[in-house]
This record gives C-alpha cells, sequence and structure tokens, in this order.
C-alpha cells in the first residue's frame, strides 16, 4: 500500500486515543459500536480492541488491569503494561472518543479500498467460468469493504416523521390477477419472500408464470425470472398457450395452422412489451441473483418480482461442518434480504418432502429441508391436488397459504386446465 508516513502516524494517534479513552471510561465501548477490530492500522491495537470487546461481552470491567492480565493468561509478550498504560496516559479527556474513532474508520476505509484496487486486479488474471462469476466477485469483495454497521435504536419522538410520512404514501402491493387473492391479502407485498411449494404435476411453473404475466402488467416493472429446468423458449411457449387458449401441445409440438400461428405472433408481441427478462441456466448462485437485480434497479428504478424456479436446483455451495440444510438456509436467508433491498417481491418455488405424499394436506414440515425456508419466508404457499375435489373442465387444484407473516392463512380452490396452461379461480366449497 502507498501510504505517507504522515498519513500512518496520525492514524496511530487517533487509535492511540480511542484505546485511552476506553481505559479511562470503557463505557466508550457503547458510543464507538461502529468500529471495528479491522479498521485499526496496527495489529497490536487490533488486538487490544478485541479483548476489549471480549471482556465487555464476558460482563468483566475493561481497565489497564483486567486486559493486561488477559496477555499474560495467554503468555503474550506482544503488550506490555506500560505501554497500556501510556495509551491511558495520551487521552487527557474522553469528551472527543467518538471523533478520534470517526477518524480511525475513515483512514482504514481509504486503505481497504486502495486493496481492494490491487485485489480486483489481480481477479483479472484468474479463471472464471463466467463473466457473471467474476462480476459477482468483484461485487463481493466491494460490499466487504463497507462498515459493518450496527443497527438505530428509535424512541416515538425520534420516528414520528418518517411514520406518518409513510401513512400518507399509498400501500405499494402488486395484483396478481387472481382476484380473489389480491382481494384477501392484497396482492405481493413488497420486500416478501414468498415461498411456492407443490407436488408434481400441480402446475408450479404455470401457476408462477401466469402470476409474472399479471404483475408485469398491472406495474410495468421489471420481472427477473431464473428458470433452471426449462429453457426459454419452453416458457415462451407455455405463456403464449396461457394468452391465446391455444393448446400448449400444439406449440410445442410445432403444429400451428395459419390462424393460429398469427395469433402466436400477436401474442409474442404482445408480451415484447411487457418487462419480463429471463434467464435458463442452471446452477444459479444467490450472489448472480442479488448482481443481476442490483444492477436492474440502477437502470430501471424499481423491481416488479424476482422470481427462481426452483430452490433446491440452485448452486448451493456447502462450507466445511456445514448441513445442507444449513447452506439452504442461508441462501434463503440471503432471498430474504435481497427482497427487502430491491423492495420487491422475490418468488422461490420449493419441492416438497416424498414423506408429503403420505398425508391428505401438506404442512410446513413438508417443505424440503424446510426450518429456514419456513423462517426466512413471509409466505409459503402449498399447491396439491384433492382427489375428492373434482371439477369437469380440469384439474382442482387447492392453494393453501399455510404461513402469512402479514396475512394469516387461508384456503383457495383453482381450476387448472393444463392443456392451455390456465388457472383459474373457482368458488369456496
Amino acid at each position: 500500500m502507498h501510504l505517507t508516513g504522515e498519513t500512518d502516524f496520525q492514524a496511530a494517534q487517533a487509535e492511540q486515543a480511542v484505546l485511552g479513552a476506553v481505559f479511562l471510561d470503557s463505557n466508550i465501548l457503547d458510543e464507538i459500536v461502529f468500529l471495528e477490530d479491522r479498521d485499526f492500522i496496527r495489529e497490536q491495537h487490533q488486538q487490544i480492541y478485541r479483548v476489549m470487546r471480549w471482556l465487555e461481552e464476558k460482563n468483566k470491567p475493561v481497565d489497564i488491569t483486567t486486559v493486561g492480565e488477559m496477555y499474560i493468561q495467554h503468555n503474550r509478550q506482544d503488550v506490555s503494561i506500560s505501554y497500556l498504560t501510556s495509551l491511558a496516559e495520551s487521552c487527557p479527556t474522553t469528551a472527543n472518543a467518538k471523533y478520534y474513532a470517526e477518524i480511525v474508520r475513515s483512514k482504514a476505509l481509504r486503505r481497504r479500498g486502495e486493496m481492494l484496487g490491487y485485489q480486483i486486479s489481480a481477479l483479472s488474471r484468474e479463471d472464471f467460468e463466467s463473466d457473471e462469476e467474476y462480476f459477482s466477485a468483484v461485487e463481493s469483495m466491494v460490499a466487504e469493504l463497507r462498515p459493518q454497521e450496527t443497527g438505530k435504536m428509535f424512541s416515538f419522538a425520534d420516528g414520528r416523521r418518517d411514520y406518518f410520512s409513510h401513512l400518507l404514501r399509498k400501500a405499494e402491493y402488486i395484483e396478481t390477477g387472481f382476484k380473489q387473492f389480491d382481494e384477501w391479502a392484497h396482492g405481493l407485498w413488497e420486500g416478501w419472500l414468498f415461498v411456492s411449494a407443490g407436488r408434481p404435476s400441480v402446475g408450479k411453473t404455470a401457476m408462477l408464470l401466469q402470476r409474472i404475466l399479471g404483475v408485469a402488467k398491472a406495474k410495468k416493472r421489471p420481472v427477473l425470472i431464473w428458470s433452471q429446468e426449462m429453457g426459454r423458449n419452453q416458457l415462451y411457449d407455455r405463456m403464449i398457450s396461457n394468452i391465446t387458449g391455444i393448446p400448449y401441445g400444439r406449440i410445442k409440438n410445432k403444429n400451428l395452422d395459419v390462424r393460429e400461428y398469427a395469433r402466436v405472433e400477436d401474442a409474442f408481441n404482445e408480451l415484447e412489451e411487457l418487462p419480463i427478462f429471463i434467464q435458463d441456466s442452471s446452477g444459479v448462485t444467490i450472489e448472480e441473483v442479488r448482481a443481476t437485480a442490483k444492477r436492474f434497479k440502477r437502470k430501471y428504478g424499481k423491481l416488479g418480482m424476482i422470481a427462481v424456479d426452483y430452490l433446491q436446483i440452485m448452486k448451493i455451495p456447502v462450507k466445511k461442518g456445514e448441513t445442507r440444510a444449513t447452506a439452504i438456509g442461508n441462501v434463503t436467508s440471503a432471498a430474504k434480504q435481497i427482497a427487502r433491498e430491491m423492495n420487491c417481491c422475490f418468488m422461490m418455488l420449493s419441492q416438497m418432502t416424498r414423506d408429503s405424499e403420505n398425508f391428505k394436506k401438506p404442512t410446513l414440515a413438508h417443505l424440503k429441508e424446510s426450518s429456514s425456508i419456513e423462517q426466512d419466508a413471509d409466505v409459503v404457499e402449498f399447491l396439491w391436488h384433492d382427489p375428492n375435489d373434482t371439477d369437469k373442465n380440469g384439474k382442482v387444484v387447492q392453494q393453501f397459504i399455510a404461513k402469512g407473516r402479514d396475512t394469516g392463512i387461508n384456503e383457495f380452490r383453482l381450476l387448472f386446465r393444463g392443456w392451455k396452461q390456465q388457472f383459474e379461480e373457482l368458488p369456496k366449497k
């Protein structure tokens, strides 16, 4: 790093002032919670600060004696009691401790920024499978640069202005085109993680695509779809069948007459006007989803919806000592964060356990690798078929909202006309 001696000296002085202030009054630690040990330029200062934080967490006194004892217990000779004493003596008052801590962090950010430049430069020489993986690696490094901010506590007085501004803003939700659901839940809410699970052949993907059409038409905001099992043209076939009513099998088999071909072209023209974007690649990572969503938000301002079909076949790295369920939990937690950051609904399709086939009606326990999924999700929906509920016009699919953080639970009956990839709501029995 190309840091001047003067800069190093200023940083070291500020660090000494911060640590000295803590020795004078350990309550200063409550005022500088934003400061991380990595912010200190000197390794011995990093260690002292870590010891201070450890003692605080253990509800032990933080002073020269207790910090010194920790070094003696661990046979560390790199910091002496006389040096700890000199830190306290170098700080005549605690009044400016927060100001000095902000200097320490500011200089640390610039050091890390300079180092980041070298690391990004080195990345250009590494072998990535795709440009997207390279971008994800760069964005991950930049995210590491940002300080790990702690939340701020607000009193009612602090939050008054923001709350009444919030009340005056129109409620932000997006209608899906399913009238009964929209009237009950008020559509899909921004910031939701919506998990849709279903047994085979109940039309999970068809339901997702019909919702996507509804969302794209309602708000004209970008809808981003990651399809890992079906190619882009397969999704086009299904959406065009849904719009035109032309049998899906005829479109898939390219068995169209002249009039049907014209209707397909009209439908495609209609779809072309909608902000729907599809990526049809397998092994998608949650980092790739986040990076792409950020780019689209920067370009278009707001997103309508993010959709991934489906969770369990994403590329989910399992770290040493982790279980597969824990790794999936990391993905669903990140998906929830993305929904909040992008301020849109994140819809994720999920598998159900084989054991669910032995039960008439699914429960949350039937989500495959379920514990973290059900915790992170705002809404969990099950699509399933009850053989006792039939209709001559198609298959009756039960839509069970098993979890609704803002809505409660509910059930709906849907008629699935698989031959044209179309759902229709039925009256409740």
